[in-house]
């Protein structure tokens, strides 16, 4: 079973294409420990089962998930009506 996690930052670079921007995900452990890793270690993460990510907008959680375009993967929040997406709108992370 998949441990769920919360993506509470995004590392984003300065690229015009909104599929490239991020490059890293993060938040908190339990303990209160930042954890950082990947965009490539996060997609792989979910497509071997190992973790769900998710994160908060107010009280609304979108889960996030792995999507294709052209032929790049990349990730998302599950349409949830809100603009830009959750991931682009985190903030910064160190």
């Amino acid at each position: 079973m998949a441990q769920s996690v919360e993506i509470s930052f995004a590392n984003k670079q300065p690229r015009y294409d909104p599929h490239e921007r991020i490059s890293h995900v993060g938040g908190l452990n339990p303990s209160g420990k930042v954890w950082k890793i990947t965009l490539d270690r996060a997609i792989e993460g979910i497509e071997s089962g190992k973790w769900s990510f998710w994160t908060m907008r107010g009280e609304k959680r979108a889960n996030v998930i792995v999507a294709v375009h052209k032929g790049h993967k990349y990730l998302k929040t599950v349409a949830d009506g809100f603009q830009p997406d959750n991931l682009l709108a985190l903030p910064e992370g160190p």
